[in-house]
C-alpha cells in the first residue's frame, strides 16, 4: 500500500493526546471504611470495573477512528498492474476507406464505428485520431465530434504502415497505446509486429452482414462506326450474386440505355450502342452493397483531328497519307530542307521518315517536342549515319542503333499489351503472315518493344517520359528495304502511334492515382486552368509546355463526376474522375496474424481494459467508511455499555 499524501501520517503521533487525555481523567477512588456495608462494597466493585472497561473501549475505538480518518486524508493506494504505461498516449486509428460502406448489423461500419467512438470516449480523456485523409492530434471527443459526424469517405485504401509511420515521426520518443477500427480488407502492415512489441496495440474489427459486392471496373470503346460507337462495360462480381442487375446509362441525366446483368460468371461485358457524339456518359447500376463503385462517370469528345508533320522526301510518304487522312489528321508535309521550325511547336506528332542528315538544331528541337508532350516516329535510312542518328536517340531516349545488318529477318513477335496495340486484336494472333526486312540496325534493349524480329533483335520500340513518346525503327520501310506497308499491322500501327500518350480513346482518369493530361491552351502569364462541375471545383498542377499545359491531378477532385476544364470562362474539354476500386474486393481478408494484438468487440471493452490495468486502486473511501462504523460503535458503547 502506498500514499498520495504520505506527509499527513505525521498526524498520527496526535493520537497520543487522547490516551494522556483518557489516563488523566481517571479518578481516584478514596477508601471509606464503614460496618455492616459487605453488600455495598461488591456492588462498587462491579461499578467501578464495568466504568474502566467502557472507557478503555472507548479509548481504543477513538484511536482507531481518528488514525483511519488521518489514513484516509493520506489517500492510500495499491500499485496498478500496469502501472509503467499509466502515461501511455492512446493513438486511434479509423479506417474510412470505401470498403467500410459496407452494412453490419447495426448500419454502415464507418458511421457505427463514429457513433460508437462518440457514446463511449469521456470528454476529458486526450487522444489523437488518424485516418486516411484526416489527422487529429492530442485531442478529445468533444472537439471533434462535428469532424467524426461529417467524415467522408476517402478514396484511398488504409495503410496501415503508412500511418504507423506518420504516428512515430510525430511522437518518436512516446509510449503508445493503438486502437485500430478496421474491417481488415486488404489490410497489410510490416511494421505492427515492431509496435505491438513495444505499444499496446488492440484492434477494432467491424463485421459486414455479407461478403457480396459488384463494381463497375472499366468503360471503354471497342469499335467505332459512321454513326455508332460500341460503349463496353467490365463488370465484376465479388461473392455470389443470384439476382439479376439493372444497368443503366445516362447522358447527362437523361437516360438513354437500360439492361439486365445476370452473373453467371464473376467477370462480365456488357456491350452497349451509342450514338457517335459528345457524350457527359454515367453508368449507374443498383448494387445494394459497396456504394461508392456503382458509378462510372467518363466522356466522350467531338473527334478532333491530330496535327501531324510528315518531314522526309515526298515520294516516301506516300503510305503515310493513306493512313493520316483528312479525316482524322491535319497534315503539314515538308522536306528537311524547307523544314519551318516555328510550325513544329504546333503539332501534336512528327514522323522523321528517312532523314540521312538530322542537324543539330532540328535535333534541339524534336527533344524539345519530345520533352513537352510530342509523339515523335523515326524511320531511319538504310544509308542513315550511325553517329548523326545516334546523336538523337541518345539524347531522348538513351538508345543506341549499332551494328547494320543485311540479313533477311522476319517480324514475329507483338507486344499486344502496348498502348500502341490496345484494342487492336480480340486475342492474341501467332498465325498472321509474317513482315520481313531486307537489312536493319540493331537497336539497344533499354527501350520497350513493340514488335520484335524472330531472332529476338527489335524492330519497333518505344520511350516515354510520361509526356511524350519516341518510336524507333530498326530499319527502313520503304518497299525495297521490306514489304512492312502491305502488313495488315501497318495501319494500327503508325494510327496509334501518332496518337500519343494522351489517348484519345481516355475516357476518364482516376482519382488519387496523380494521372496527367495535356491540353492545348495558351495561357497569359499569371493565367491558370480550372477544373468545376455544378459541386466541386479544384486547380490542378500545371505546367506550360510552349502552347500547351500539362494539368497534374494528384488527389484531386475529392468527388467522382463530370467536370469541365475552363481558362477563365471559355471551355477548353471536359474530363471524368473516378474513384479507384481497389476496396470493391470485400472477399479479401486481412493478411496479419492476429496473435500480435488484443481482438476487442467495442471501445468500451478498450478504455475498460486500459483503466483496469492503468489505475491504481484508491483506498480512502474504505477508511472513510471505516471512520463512520467507528463512529457508530462510539455511539453503541457509551449506550449499550454500563
Amino acid at each position: 500500500m502506498q500514499f498520495k499524501h504520505p506527509e499527513i501520517l505525521y498526524f498520527l503521533f496526535l493520537l497520543v493526546i487522547p490516551i494522556l487525555v483518557h489516563l488523566f481523567q481517571f479518578r481516584r477512588f478514596k477508601k471509606e471504611f464503614f460496618t455492616n456495608v459487605k453488600l455495598l462494597k461488591e456492588i462498587q466493585i462491579q461499578t467501578r470495573k464495568s466504568k474502566s472497561i467502557k472507557k478503555w473501549l472507548l479509548l481504543a475505538t477513538r484511536l482507531l477512528l481518528l488514525a483511519a480518518l488521518i489514513i484516509a486524508f493520506a489517500q492510500p493506494f495499491f500499485t496498478a498492474k500496469d502501472a509503467v504505461n499509466k502515461e501511455n498516449e492512446l493513438v486511434i486509428l479509423l479506417d474510412n476507406s470505401f470498403s467500410m460502406q459496407a452494412k453490419g448489423a447495426k448500419g454502415e461500419l464507418l458511421k457505427r464505428s463514429v457513433q460508437e467512438l462518440l457514446e463511449s470516449f469521456p470528454e476529458n480523456q486526450t487522444f489523437s485520431l488518424l485516418t486516411n485523409s484526416e489527422v487529429f492530434w492530442d485531442t478529445d471527443i468533444k472537439s471533434i465530434q462535428k469532424e467524426l459526424q461529417q467524415l467522408d469517405y476517402a478514396p484511398t485504401s488504409f495503410e496501415l504502415d503508412a500511418l504507423l509511420n506518420q504516428v512515430e515521426l510525430k511522437k518518436p520518443n512516446v509510449s503508445k497505446d493503438y486502437l485500430i477500427i478496421s474491417d481488415g480488407i486488404s489490410v497489410t502492415s510490416d511494421k505492427i509486429k515492431t509496435i505491438s512489441a513495444n505499444n499496446e496495440v488492440y484492434w477494432l474489427q467491424p463485421k459486414a452482414e455479407k461478403s457480396v459486392n459488384i463494381s463497375i471496373e472499366n468503360v471503354t470503346i471497342t469499335e467505332v462506326s459512321d454513326a455508332f460507337y460500341t460503349l463496353e462495360v467490365a463488370l465484376k462480381a465479388f461473392g455470389t450474386v443470384e439476382n439479376e442487375i439493372p444497368l443503366t446509362l445516362y447522358n447527362n441525366d437523361k437516360a438513354i440505355a437500360k439492361t439486365q446483368v445476370k452473373f453467371d460468371k464473376n467477370e462480365q461485358n456488357i456491350k452497349l450502342s451509342i450514338p457517335k457524339k459528345e457524350m457527359a456518359g454515367r453508368i449507374v447500376i443498383q448494387d445494394n452493397s459497396l456504394q461508392f463503385d456503382n458509378e462510372f462517370f467518363f466522356t466522350i469528345q467531338s473527334p478532333e483531328k491530330t496535327n501531324i508533320a510528315l518531314i522526309g522526301e515526298v515520294s516516301k510518304n506516300k503510305f503515310l497519307h493513306r493512313i493520316y487522312t483528312n479525316d482524322d489528321f491535319v497534315t503539314y508535309e515538308t522536306t528537311i530542307e524547307q523544314l519551318d521550325f516555328n510550325r513544329l511547336k504546333d503539332q501534336q506528332t512528327i514522323v522523321l521518315n528517312e532523314v540521312l542528315e538530322i542537324s543539330q538544331a532540328l535535333q534541339t528541337n524534336l527533344v524539345s517536342f519530345y520533352e513537352k508532350g510530342g509523339s515523335l516516329i523515326v524511320i531511319p535510312s538504310t544509308e542513315s549515319n550511325l553517329e548523326n542518328l545516334n546523336g538523337l536517340s541518345n539524347k531522348i531516349g538513351n538508345v543506341t542503333f549499332s551494328n547494320p545488318s543485311k540479313t533477311e529477318k522476319q517480324i514475329t513477335k507483338i507486344s499486344f499489351n502496348h498502348p500502341v496495340y490496345k484494342n487492336v486484336f480480340e486475342k492474341n494472333v501467332t498465325n498472321f503472315q509474317y513482315p520481313k526486312v531486307n537489312s536493319n540496325f540493331i537497336i539497344s534493349k533499354n527501350s520497350a518493344p513493340v514488335l520484335q524480329f524472330d531472332d529476338a533483335e527489335i524492330f519497333l520500340s518505344s520511350v516515354t517520359n510520361k509526356l511524350g513518346t519516341v518510336y524507333f525503327f530498326a530499319s527502313a520501310i520503304n518497299k525495297n528495304n521490306s514489304n512492312f506497308q502491305n502488313s495488315p499491322l501497318i495501319v494500327p500501327t503508325f494510327f496509334n502511334m501518332a496518337m500519343g500518350n494522351d489517348a484519345k480513346d481516355k475516357l476518364a482518369f482516376t482519382i488519387s492515382e496523380n494521372e496527367t493530361k495535356i491540353i492545348e491552351a495558351d495561357l497569359k502569364k499569371d493565367e491558370v486552368v480550372s477544373i468545376s462541375n455544378e459541386v466541386n471545383s479544384f486547380i490542378p498542377m500545371q505546367q506550360i509546355l510552349s502552347n500547351k499545359v500539362k494539368l497534374s491531378f494528384g488527389d484531386y477532385p475529392e468527388q467522382a463526376g463530370n467536370y469541365n476544364v475552363k481558362q477563365k470562362d471559355k471551355l477548353i474539354t471536359s474530363l471524368s474522375f473516378n474513384f479507384p476500386i481497389n476496396e470493391s474486393d470485400v472477399t479479401l481478408q486481412s493478411t496479419l496474424n492476429n496473435d500480435i494484438f488484443a481482438k476487442i468487440n467495442s471501445v468500451d471493452e478498450v478504455l475498460n481494459d486500459l483503466h483496469t490495468k492503468r489505475t491504481d486502486t484508491a483506498l480512502w473511501k474504505a477508511f472513510i467508511i471505516a471512520t463512520l462504523l467507528l463512529l457508530l460503535i462510539e455511539l453503541l458503547i457509551q449506550k449499550f455499555v454500563k
